[in-house]
């Protein structure tokens, strides 16, 4: 989850959904590796409560 929370964070410079915005403003504060720890840990509970729930994501 790491490993792909790394690759994440260098696609989302300039982009403005939410996801983005809020990793981007995870790295000004903490830093590039607490930001990719913290994206893991958001897509870990969100893939948790989809198999939870039996659900399709769907984003905002």
């Amino acid at each position: 989850m790491i490993h792909g929370a790394r690759a994440l964070l260098h696609r989302t410079k300039g982009k403005t959904d939410k996801l983005s915005v809020w990793i981007q403003q995870i790295v000004e504060r903490r830093g590039q590796n607490k930001a990719a720890v913290a994206t893991a840990n958001r897509l870990a509970r969100l893939a948790w409560i989809l198999l939870q729930r039996n659900d399709d994501y769907r984003a905002l």
